[in-house]
């Protein structure tokens, strides 16, 4: 792959097979020629945030290497949500799929659109812990903004309903992947 950015998506599910739904998702968006998987987080199994009268969510993050200028990224990841049945009628209700662009290398940006970082992530545990995870383990740290999301998780919503479901080791389920 020529020059890549990394970035970080989050994922999560609550309608259906929801890890199943995670698998695909992650298969369908390395599948994509200006996209590599580099890593998966673990599963982790969270309540709702903001309806709360549904199922939980399966939700967890990864790392990708684009070569996709931000727009062109989210438009793979809506036309992924899309393929697998994502119907927004409701915001903040259930959902097959739900795919985020987190961050974008060090992108800042703010369209009608798409803002980078995403704007509500550090508000949220589900999306942090899994986050937090991918950068613990990489020998570098991961992202510049990792302390300041690791303090951000100390006052996230629903910190305390962040349970792990499972982790999982993807090269060996899918043959493409790998934690």
């Amino acid at each position: 792959m020529e020059y890549a950015t990394t970035a970080y998506i989050g994922l999560g599910s609550n309608l259906g097979d929801r890890f199943g739904q995670l698998k695909t998702a992650v298969t369908r968006l390395h599948a994509h020629t200006g996209i590599r998987v580099a890593r998966c987080s673990s599963v982790y199994e969270t309540a709702p945030v903001g309806l709360t009268e549904q199922p939980h969510f399966l939700n967890m993050a990864i790392e990708v290497e684009t070569t996709l200028p931000p727009l062109d990224l989210l438009d793979v990841l809506l036309g992924v949500e899309q393929s697998m049945g994502r119907v927004r009628t409701v915001r903040w209700g259930p959902r097959t799929i739900d795919l985020d662009l987190l961050v974008y290398g060090d992108a800042e940006m703010r369209t009608d659109r798409l803002e980078l970082p995403h704007p509500r992530m550090e508000e949220r545990a589900f999306v942090l812990v899994p986050l937090l995870e991918l950068c613990d383990a990489k020998a570098d740290g991961g992202h510049k903004a990792r302390d300041r999301w690791r303090k951000a998780l100390d006052t996230a919503e629903g910190k305390d309903e962040v349970r792990l479901w499972t982790t999982t080791n993807w090269r060996s389920e899918s043959g493409r992947f790998e934690n």
